[in-house]
């Protein structure tokens, strides 16, 4: 490939944790925090221990095959290298559920906020004014998106510091538990761990960003520094989540107190803070999500470049990188146009259907490592060795299977229709396995490092 058809290398290390916090959305545990709280029965930083643990196992995974496979792709990546090209493609093709529905969630969410502000204005105006311009965006620079996106997140943080700073001024004048130190979040007599787990499956939506950043390792500036960028994108994601879902837990033990569960931040702010704090909190929830808007419609553009320079989609469309920008734009403007679709779904049912692709790519990369490391390179003779390559893999893939035990019924029918059609697409794809999925061109260092 001559350097006009590959993408551009222009993102340092905390850019590119800025793009994963950006793309997990800090703020979306006020908007999923009345579905999760009725979840679990009021501990809903509980849920979000739960599935922490569980991503770290599985970022260690990924800083391992990031390193191994220095390119965008992913789980897709990992799985068709270290497996088989067929079971990448239905690994990949699962993922892009995951990625292809989150920028259309975000657009969902500014939906949401904008109907609570302006209930008399058409809802489908807010949705093509959002998607027009997170596309023109993400078509012009990466480096833009990286800019701005660092801006909107450094603006979130603000917010959810001076919710932090109301709700303690709360707690210490009554509301909600009356106390700022109490383990009534965290546990209380009618807490069930199959409903704790069940919330997990739901918080494990606020994490999916940690793994999307793998996408952008062909435009890190050096992709050695992508497994500790994996690391502390999750890590202080996590304390985030944990210390804001704490906070609300607190101030509001059951969800009694609002009118709309299914999107919650609106009424938090105006319960915390009044009329004022409301508007200039979702003025940073609506930075927060245009930013994981632009770092998601980044990421999935990327893993749809990817198979489309591979030939598993259509190579001319979406193995396309604009001479001028860099960008895959014809990728981009479709996942522009799937987002179109957030005009009117449910945020429950999305934000689970969503983690059907979230979790099937999070067990393979975690086998990508066993696979990779074990049965490839004989790495498993040594305690160092066994306890890196075998057992935190096979940790991680066992607390994922947890997850998909206490999924939504609801995501996995969805989920497996998604796989049924991406199967009959590889079918059509091969001609019956008549003919070999198509070759993945990796540059010399790749293969090297692959060897």
């Amino acid at each position: 490939m001559t350097e006009k058809d590959t993408l551009k290398r222009s993102l340092g290390p905390w850019a590119i944790v800025g793009l994963g916090l950006g793309y997990m959305t800090p703020t979306v545990v006020f908007d999923t925090f009345g579905i999760v709280s009725e979840e679990t029965n009021g501990v809903v930083p509980l849920a979000y221990i739960v599935a922490l643990i569980v991503m770290l196992f599985t970022a260690v995974s990924y800083g391992k095959m990031v390193q191994v496979f220095p390119s965008a792709g992913s789980a897709y990546t990992y799985t068709r290298e270290t497996m088989n090209p067929h079971l990448g493609f239905l690994v990949g093709w699962a993922a892009l559920l995951d990625y292809l529905l989150l920028p259309m969630v975000n657009a969902l969410i500014i939906r949401i906020y904008m109907e609570s502000v302006f209930p008399d204005v058409p809802a489908w105006i807010w949705v093509v004014g959002y998607v027009i311009i997170v596309t023109g965006i993400n078509v012009w620079s990466m480096g833009k998106t990286s800019s701005l996106n660092s801006i909107l997140v450094t603006f979130e943080i603000v917010l959810i510091a001076a919710f932090i700073v109301l709700a303690f001024v709360k707690l210490y004048n009554g509301m909600g538990q009356g106390t700022i130190l109490t383990t009534a979040p965290l546990f209380h007599a009618n807490v069930e761990m199959t409903a704790v787990l069940t919330g997990a499956t739901v918080v494990c939506f606020s994490f999916i960003g940690f793994d999307a950043i793998t996408m952008y390792t062909e435009e890190a500036k050096n992709s050695k520094v992508m497994p500790k960028a994996i690391m502390l994108t999750v890590l202080i994601g996590g304390g985030i989540f944990f210390v804001a879902g704490y906070f609300a837990q607190a101030l509001f033990p059951d969800v009694s107190n609002f009118n709309v569960t299914d999107d919650t931040l609106p009424e938090i702010g105006l319960y915390v803070g009044g009329t004022i704090f409301k508007m200039i909190f979702l003025a940073g929830a609506f930075a927060a999500t245009t930013a994981s808007g632009l770092a998601s419609h980044a990421s999935v553009s990327r893993l749809l470049y990817v198979m489309g320079r591979n030939g598993v989609l259509p190579r001319k469309v979406f193995g396309y990188v604009h001479p001028k920008f860099r960008t895959p734009v014809y990728s981009v403007i479709i996942v522009g146009v799937v987002s179109l679709l957030a005009i009117s779904p449910s945020l429950e049912l999305i934000s689970a259907v969503i983690n059907f692709g979230a979790l099937i790519a999070f067990t393979f990369v975690n086998l990508s490592v066993i696979a990779y490391f074990v049965f490839r390179k004989k790495r498993y003779k040594t305690p160092k060795d066994f306890f890196s390559y075998v057992i935190m893999p096979v940790i991680g893939a066992g607390l994922t299977g947890v997850l998909w035990y206490f999924l939504h019924a609801d995501a996995l029918i969805a989920g497996l229709v998604w796989i049924t059609i991406g199967f009959i697409y590889m079918l059509f794809l091969t001609k019956f396995f008549r003919t070999k999925m198509a070759d993945f061109e990796m540059d010399e260092a790749e293969k090297s490092a692959a060897l």
